[in-house]
């Protein structure tokens, strides 16, 4: 198996990511390769500054970059040469199996769509978004492909959010949420109201609104919104995340017992650190494209990058695709 990492895409490239390549294919043992796309002296310079063994590792030259902050139909149309485009047209090529950037969101969600195409009956690809909780984790769709949505997308998105839950997160018949302001199917904005129509006729385990609260409670298994909304959440609960843990390390420095409680309480810090660090869970997919994306956090470590690499080989393992493609059929 041979997997594209776009080496210019995120906030700390080409270092972090080159760094996470090289530790991905190490614990790896020879299961998989990895092509650094990116510009190729960078690349080559770096690596060698480094001392890193290239076994497993390979590089296919890309001289643009697609910035952070940059129009993504813009950058896609003008710099067909970028490490994303690349990237992607690779594996439409059938030279990798799969595609990992910790890069421009919209451009690696726009690259897909444009080289990869859609899966028959999908009109809108999807970021699912994993939510670690006590007892295995919840999924939202769409964490930020699609800002604008119609009620027939989110309906999309429950379904392929069901098959993911189902082959990832290992549910059974998986229960379907639709976040609102409110329980009550008259509740939330004429997107919401229409969904639930229409999710309410689906034949999914539609099991009716849920707001924000319930994405940690584990009353659904999928949370359905749009990409404008679901963004704004993974957002906010990162903020979150940040200060909880800011509060924890300020209360712990404020004496010398509460050092020594933290010693005694490293084990359970340590647990959830783990739990929610997002470099743990490594990117997220955007399902609904004819091919296997993985997209990685802009500020991605090499921790961070290493995850997205092997979550891109479960992915392709899954045959996650072929699945969906069944579920679909006559959905046009």
């Amino acid at each position: 198996m041979k997997i594209a990492l776009d080496a210019m895409g995120g906030d700390k490239a080409p270092e972090e990511i080159i760094d996470g390549a090289v530790e991905a294919v190490n614990e790896a043992s020879g299961r998989f390769h990895v092509v650094l796309v990116g510009q190729r002296s960078v690349i080559e310079n770096y690596i060698q500054t480094k001392g890193f063994p290239t076994a497993n590792l390979e590089i296919a030259d890309a001289p643009e970059v697609i910035g952070m902050s940059e129009s993504p139909a813009t950058a896609i149309r003008r710099k067909k040469g970028s490490s994303i485009s690349v990237a992607v047209r690779m594996h439409r090529d059938g030279e990798v199996q799969a595609v990992v950037s910790a890069g421009n969101t919209g451009a690696v969600v726009a690259s897909s769509l444009l080289y990869l195409g859609r899966i028959p009956g999908i009109d809108r690809p999807a970021i699912a978004i994993y939510f670690p909780t006590r007892n295995g984790g919840t999924v939202l769709l769409d964490g930020g492909a699609n800002s604008d949505c119609v009620p027939k997308h989110l309906e999309q998105f429950a379904l392929m959010g069901s098959v993911y839950a189902e082959h990832f997160l290992r549910r059974t018949n998986p229960r379907i949420g639709l976040l609102s302001i409110g329980e009550e199917p008259s509740k939330g904005n004429e997107l919401a109201r229409e969904t639930h129509i229409l999710l309410g006729k689906s034949g999914m385990n539609f099991v009716g609104n849920v707001e924000g609260r319930d994405i940690f409670r584990e009353t659904v298994d999928v949370v359905v919104t749009d990409g404008f909304v679901g963004n704004v959440v993974l957002k906010f609960t990162e903020s979150i995340i940040y200060y909880i843990t800011s509060l924890i390390r300020e209360g712990v420095n404020e004496s010398f017992s509460a050092k020594l409680g933290a010693v005694l309480m490293r084990p359970v810090f340590r647990k959830m650190r783990e739990t929610l660090d997002y470099a743990e869970y490594g990117g997220m997919p955007l399902l609904g494209v004819d091919g296997v994306t993985i997209i990685g956090h802009g500020g991605s470590s090499a921790k961070a990058i290493k995850n997205a690499i092997f979550a891109a080989e479960r992915f392709v393992q899954s045959g996650i695709n072929d699945k969906l493609r069944s579920r679909t059929e006559g959905l046009q």
